[in-house]
């Protein structure tokens, strides 16, 4: 991966704020969510189980099958913390994972947001520990996923 490196330290943090959130992914991912729909309302038909469309976005957080795929996503986090100091050994799964992402109608420009409702996320989290230095070191680290997982559309 082309982006900067992580630096020990912010690897370090990233690790050490990760676990806090991690103890309870479900509800924490739910308030990812919740801050992504709230920000971007028009990717809520992509979501669709058994032919089924949402009326509204706590439909769409209600349902047994959004839930899964919730815990899905904050499990890919967890791949890229686990992995902080060697992120390139994600790249081939973060590419097929974007390629997923683009065969269901998501939009390259929609993970910027995604990228807001992740920080938005933590902060609410972590409250007053969530400081300029973590948010700096989680906005690498998701660059660093949402470049990998950008070649997915371009067909790298």
């Amino acid at each position: 991966m082309e982006t900067r490196r992580l630096s020990g330290p912010e690897q370090e943090l990233i690790r050490e704020s990760w676990q806090k959130v991690n103890s309870n992914p479900l509800q924490h991912g739910m308030i990812l969510f919740t801050r992504l729909f709230d920000l971007e309302p028009d990717l809520l038909p992509l979501f669709q189980y058994n032919c089924r469309q949402f009326s509204s976005p706590q439909d769409c957080l209600s349902s047994p099958e959004f839930l899964d795929h919730i815990r899905k996503v904050m499990l890919v986090i967890d791949a890229a913390v686990t992995h902080v100091e060697n992120l390139s050994s994600l790249e081939e799964y973060l590419t097929n994972l974007g390629k997923k992402h683009k065969a269901v109608g998501v939009k390259l420009s929609s993970f910027s947001t995604v990228g807001e409702s992740l920080l938005y996320m933590l902060e609410q989290c972590l409250g007053s520990t969530f400081n300029v230095a973590m948010k700096e070191a989680w906005t690498q680290l998701y660059g660093a996923v949402v470049q990998a997982m950008s070649r997915g559309w371009n067909g790298e």
